[in-house]
């Protein structure tokens, strides 16, 4: 294989930290508000210094747009502004999700109106992005388009609580996230894009399920197609809206038709990580791609992390522009639908004095790596992104 020519870093660090920020309502139709039930709306300053320690220069993090809009066209930035100031203050990067999953109450996510309102959100955070960075942002407009639409529009499992309509949203989330990718770029020029959405892998019990399954893993590219305008382009898509290609991928990412997911060790039927960044890469070349989401929990959290890791990098040594994978969800919490705890950070829940406690086995994980990385290229200078 001819030698590849190192990627320009497009993040400041290869290893980002998500702070989970969904603030839909789940099943029982409470709403949720992730930043604030890890309180890291409160120690936001605490925890993007935690993750510097770490030599985590780059994450996402949310804005939360119900609370943001407090009447139609009225914008209330008191729950971003200390988030964005303490990511300005410890010199981290930041992926701001605009919607995860969540939207004003008095939004009809179906409607004409939503796109509309959308749009002039997006334009309005990017223009105050700019008044406090001096620079135009790097945003994921709508957060896992094709997730959400699953699971909100078909299995009524979070908001809108539908059944049948799963198509009609990815539609105008799609639309929303067009018309809102417009609208930040209209109002600052050099605004980076991230569309995030899980790759998968279905695998059929039986071949007369092989039709039928086949249709579900092709689902997996609508969402990016829309961007694209490749699929239904009457929503406006068009190539130069589908800019950075976010991965998200867990250990339940691939799975029987119908059953349990697929073990790592099932190596006639389970496609190494790699395969599906070659995928991805493929279908959407030259883009930048990067894993946007990789998390598990309990103790195989560091193994988990070693395997993505290793296969990220055997996709960047192959050639594709990989650039980064984001530790999803950095800080543990609690369960959307329940009360039960889900330990799958780096930093654990209930902070000790201001501070996180580390999960020392995936700290220690993600250090070895680092240092692999760096002799490879891939955890390069910081002074190498601006």
């Amino acid at each position: 294989m001819p030698h590849q020519p190192p990627l320009k870093p497009l993040f400041k660090s290869f290893f980002l930290g998500g702070f989970e920020c969904s603030t839909h309502r789940n099943m029982s139709r409470r709403r949720l508000d992730m930043i604030a039930a890890t309180r890291h709306d409160l120690l936001a300053r605490e925890d993007y210094a935690q993750l510097g320690e770490h030599g985590i220069r780059a994450a996402r993090d949310g804005v939360r747009w119900h609370l943001i809009e407090t009447s139609p066209g009225q914008y209330d930035w008191s729950a971003v502004l200390p988030l964005l100031r303490a990511a300005e203050q410890s010199g981290t990067q930041v992926i701001w999700d605009l919607c995860h999953y969540g939207w004003p109450d008095d939004l009809d996510v179906f409607s004409p109106a939503f796109v509309d309102r959308f749009a002039r959100y997006a334009s309005a955070f990017a223009r105050l992005h700019r008044e406090e960075t001096g620079r135009a942002p790097f945003v994921c407009p709508v957060n896992e388009i094709s997730f959400l639409a699953f699971a909100g529009g078909d299995m009524a499992r979070c908001s809108p609580h539908e059944t049948g309509r799963g198509m009609d949203l990815k539609r105008n989330l799609a639309r929303a996230a067009i018309a809102g990718t417009r609208a930040v770029r209209d109002a600052t020029p050099g605004a980076r894009f991230a569309a995030v959405d899980p790759v998968i892998n279905i695998v059929p019990r039986e071949p007369a399920e092989a039709e039928e399954v086949a249709r579900h893993n092709a689902s997996q590219w609508q969402a990016w197609d829309m961007l694209a305008g490749r699929e239904e382009p009457e929503l406006g898509g068009s190539e130069d809206i589908l800019d950075v290609v976010g991965v998200n991928y867990y250990w339940n990412n691939q799975w029987l038709h119908h059953a349990e997911p697929l073990s790592v060790f099932d190596s006639a039927r389970f496609r190494p990580f790699r395969d599906l960044l070659a995928d991805t890469a493929r279908r959407y070349a030259p883009r930048d791609i990067f894993v946007a989401e990789t998390s598990i929990e309990g103790a195989p959290r560091a193994p988990w992390l070693r395997y993505v890791a290793e296969e990220t990098m055997a996709a960047r040594q192959a050639g594709l522009p990989v650039h980064g994978v984001c530790l999803y969800p950095v800080i543990s919490h609690m369960g959307w639908d329940e009360d039960r705890y889900c330990p799958n950070g780096l930093f654990e829940l209930t902070p000790r004095h201001g501070r996180r406690e580390v999960h020392r086995p995936l700290a220690e994980e993600l250090a070895r790596l680092q240092a692999a990385f760096r002799t490879q290229g891939a955890e390069g200078p910081l002074s190498a992104v601006g």
